[in-house]
């Protein structure tokens, strides 16, 4: 019973999520399940994250705070990420939406996932790092582009159907504001 109910909320979570967002859709057929991507909401994560590693790096108290090789680190996640988003808008070309399964774009997206969720770990570390050495105001700045960050990674994570705990302190719309991201 336990276990139908927790597959039941994780179900309904990612619903709720995938309705809300608008950005993708999960079908199954057998064993394989098929999900269609909003290209532009998979671009617009990626540059948040982009965004996110940019703002954070620019707070010369907070680079200085966490050190040259930590600095380098942030940097280096950051590229991945550009080059996992450029490879996938790349194969995408011009379409709207993307559909895919195991054998398709698959490896794109779980590339730009990981490097999201490596960028969020490495600024959320970077921000504890930088507490006892920064200014409250300063690091409150950076606290909440990183809170950006662990939302819309939240929400891409809902979009691929992934549930974790919920770590939405603020909207998606809030978030990309955050990360200077339009759409």
């Amino acid at each position: 019973m336990i276990n139908n109910r927790r597959v039941f909320l994780k179900f309904l979570a990612a619903g709720s999520a995938l309705g809300t967002l608008g950005a993708c859709t999960i079908t199954s057929s057998g064993n394989v399940t098929t999900v269609m991507l909003n290209v532009a909401k998979v671009k617009a994560y990626g540059v948040a994250g982009l965004n996110a590693v940019t703002t954070i790096l620019s707070i010369d108290a907070v680079s200085s705070a966490i050190g040259a090789s930590s600095v380098t680190a942030i940097e280096t996640a950051g590229l991945a990420l550009q080059n996992a988003l450029t490879a996938f808008l790349n194969a995408a070309g011009s379409n709207v939406t993307i559909t895919y399964d195991s054998t398709s774009f698959k490896s794109q997206i779980d590339s730009i996932l990981a490097d999201l969720q490596n960028v969020s770990s490495l600024l959320g570390t970077a921000i504890s790092q930088a507490s006892s050495m920064v200014p409250g105001s300063i690091l409150e700045n950076a606290s909440t582009a990183v809170s950006a960050l662990k939302t819309i990674l939240s929400l891409f994570e809902g979009v691929l159907g992934i549930v974790s705990a919920p770590v939405s302190r603020m909207t998606e719309e809030q978030a990309f504001q955050i990360l200077h991201v339009f759409l």
